[in-house]
């Protein structure tokens, strides 16, 4: 049995099939597989109830599922207490960023853990506002910037490190622009639990309508080519709304009220860490 063995159960536990899995920890799916059947092998114990549907975790996987997290943390510290005796900061830290985030935080960053932080490797990675929470949790990432339209969870510890706000845009040659006429539009924007979802459906609500049909995008640079290209009603988050306007390319018909905080995030438990503590004081800073 190793480390790596168990995280790989672990993210099974957490992903609920193979496939998930395996992009968790950055495996191939037969090398997850693998790693599982060579554990249960070692434990003699049946950890998961493989159905059409995924994986589950048996009895006993419910119960040495704690044990492992248990230990993986437990690895991490004794990495930490090491990196403390020798007097210096070593180690790795993985981070993650949204397409739209604030590119100017994660690039001052990444440049102060260079500079003062010369022995950490730094990793960056590119996910979606949800796709990095889970990644928190799983600890796939150890910390990330995200789009916070409502209140952070309770499990996160977060710095605020910017703020927008999302708009309404339409094509320029659209000419009927009231309520009632924009429902009849195709409306652009993602459907999964976004920042722009929640303002498209705090929008919806508020003006008593449904649109007749919703594309789901979630790359603000092809709802912007989507809405320029007259296909339908967008969201764009302020700047991208306000240089498609200059550009020519669409017009700012409302401001959705909605405004978003971009947080640099970690888990609360994780925040004592010294790499993470290291770097959320120089995000702070």
């Amino acid at each position: 049995m190793d480390l790596y063995q168990l995280k790989t159960f672990v993210a099974v536990a957490q992903g609920g099939s193979i496939t998930r899995a395996a992009e968790l920890v950055h495996l191939s799916q037969p090398a997850v597989s693998a790693h599982i059947k060579a554990l249960e092998d070692e434990l003699g114990l049946a950890l998961f109830d493989r159905t059409s549907r995924g994986m589950t975790l048996t009895a006993d996987g419910k119960r040495l599922l704690t044990h492992a997290e248990q230990t993986i943390a437990a690895h991490r510290e004794l990495l930490d207490e090491a990196a403390r005796a020798r007097g210096k900061l070593t180690g790795r830290l993985t981070l993650a960023a949204g397409s739209t985030s604030n590119h100017e935080a994660i690039g001052r960053l990444l440049s102060r853990l260079s500079a003062r932080c010369p022995e950490v490797a730094v990793t960056l990675e590119h996910r979606a506002s949800l796709e990095i929470l889970a990644g928190l949790r799983n600890e796939t990432i150890d910390a990330g910037f995200y789009n916070e339209a409502g209140e952070p969870d309770a499990d996160l510890s977060t710095v605020e490190v910017a703020t927008f706000g999302i708009f309404v845009v339409a094509p320029t040659g659209l000419r009927e622009l009231g309520w009632k006429a924009l429902e009849k539009q195709p409306w652009i924007f993602p459907t999964r639990s976004t920042c722009c979802s929640k303002a498209a459906e705090r929008i919806f609500a508020e003006h008593h309508f449904r649109p007749a049909r919703i594309i789901s995008v979630d790359r603000e640079g092809l709802t912007r080519t989507l809405v320029a290209s007259g296909v339908g009603v967008g969201l764009l988050h302020d700047d991208a709304a306000r240089a498609a306007e200059r550009a020519g390319e669409a017009k700012i018909l409302a401001d959705s009220e909605t405004r978003v905080r971009v947080l640099f995030a970690q888990l609360a438990r994780r925040a004592k860490e010294p790499v993470l503590t290291a770097a959320t004081g120089l995000v702070r800073a």
